[in-house]
């Protein structure tokens, strides 16, 4: 083995210590929807008025702080989405179809819960009274309003069902179940930007990045010590390093925003609170792209685009702008923070809305495996090492330490 100079050393047992300390380094990785498998165990019915978690509805155990009203044709109202699940029942008195509005964590949430009433009572299907509320019924701070709460029955109306509703919707994931009425369960569910409900951007596996010789490859076919194109901070392409994954799942469903561009015709697809390179308007040159959530571009927007034939980077108009459904989740951490994906510009990171900021935060990880590079390289370790699936440990670290410093206001996706 070469000699390596005492302070080289000295780094890297110092690293070495700090990001593989077992305390940090294990922790629960984010599953499928609904937080734990129905299985043959058997299961207990709420009891009236009961509620699980045992907090308050709006705490950090439970389904967090309301932020705030939603109302119609607002930029968050574009955030809410239609649940047409032919297996729910909507009551709708209003017939505005309100009923049926509710954010995405909480349409998972339903849509998982109704299937294990069928599975329950066989010919019962679920049924919503209440969903999200733009009349005023409920109480001024109620999360019926941002479309993170609901009030179901079963479509039968029998109300010694309400009690097992009640623990099957536990079972589904909802954040806070109450059998708060004989008539029917309420439930609710963190916001979307929440951080514990947010694991960071990814991208979906059949994206491609550029690899430095030119050839695409798929980010389900990415490995740690490949070489990508990514961009300096002055917008120029240059090869970088693939130095790990903060989060791979093969098998976990998310939803995309599609940015579609024309003059380079490309579709990029990444999870709201992703990072990518845009300008409002017309734009020339880099200079006036900055890093936004993938889910605030619009139609009429800038992002940047790698031209036919090598020339760069050039800004491409943005055409469309859609949500897009999809299996699997990709977040390749790159020695430069960025990546082309799809042929277009986008950051390795998300939920802080500052590249710059990010970008400091994994500079102990880039430190780490700087100093590993100084060790003799082992053969299963090279180039062509599969990643390990889940959010990786350091990610979710940042998130609650970046929560309890900024505040979950500070970090809106």
């Amino acid at each position: 083995m070469p000699r390596r100079s005492p302070l080289a050393l000295g780094l890297l047992g110092l690293a070495a210590c700090l990001l593989a300390a077992p305390a940090l380094g294990c922790g629960p990785g984010r599953g499928p929807v609904g937080r734990r498998r129905l299985g043959r165990r058997q299961l207990s019915p709420l009891l009236y008025k009961q509620f699980v978690p045992n907090v308050p509805e709006q705490t950090l155990g439970a389904s967090g702080k309301a932020e705030g009203k939603v109302l119609r044709g607002s930029e968050r109202f574009r955030d809410l989405v239609p649940n047409y699940n032919p297996d729910i029942i909507f009551k709708d008195e209003e017939n505005t179809g309100a009923d049926r509005l509710m954010t995405e964590r909480c349409k998972e949430r339903v849509n998982s819960l109704a299937i294990a009433v069928m599975n329950m009572w066989p010919g019962v299907k679920l049924r919503v009274t209440e969903g999200w509320d733009e009349d005023g019924h409920h109480l001024p701070d109620s999360l019926h309003y941002e479309g993170r709460a609901l009030d179901i029955t079963t479509s039968d109306r029998d109300r010694h069902k309400y009690g097992m509703l009640a623990r099957l919707a536990v079972e589904a994931g909802f954040d806070w179940v109450y059998y708060e009425s004989k008539a029917h369960v309420h439930v609710s569910v963190k916001a979307d930007n929440s951080l514990a409900v947010r694991t960071g951007g990814c991208f979906p596996g059949h994206a491609t990045v550029t690899l430095r010789s030119g050839e695409r490859r798929g980010l389900a076919d990415l490995r740690r010590g490949d070489w990508v194109l990514g961009a300096e901070p002055g917008g120029r392409l240059v090869p970088t390093e693939v130095l790990l994954f903060l989060d791979r799942d093969l098998g976990q469903r998310a939803s995309f925003v599609a940015i579609e561009t024309a003059s380079p015709a490309r579709r990029l697809l990444l999870t709201p609170s992703h990072l990518v390179f845009a300008a409002r308007g017309a734009a020339n040159g880099t200079a006036a792209f900055l890093p936004v959530f993938a889910r605030r571009v619009r139609p009429g927007d800038a992002v940047l685009a790698h031209g036919a034939g090598g020339q760069g980077l050039r800004p491409a108009r943005v055409l469309r702008v859609s949500r897009e459904d999809g299996v699997g989740v990709f977040a390749p951490l790159t020695s430069h923070g960025t990546l082309l994906v799809n042929g277009v510009l986008a950051s390795c990171y998300a939920v802080l809305e500052s590249h710059r900021w990010a970008h400091r935060a994994f500079a102990p990880l880039r430190l780490f495996h700087g100093l590993l590079s100084l060790l003799p390289a082992r053969a299963e370790a090279g180039n062509g090492t599969a990643p390990e699936a889940g959010m990786h440990w350091y990610s979710r670290l940042l998130y609650r330490l970046a929560g309890g410093v900024l505040g979950h206001e500070a970090l809106q996706a």
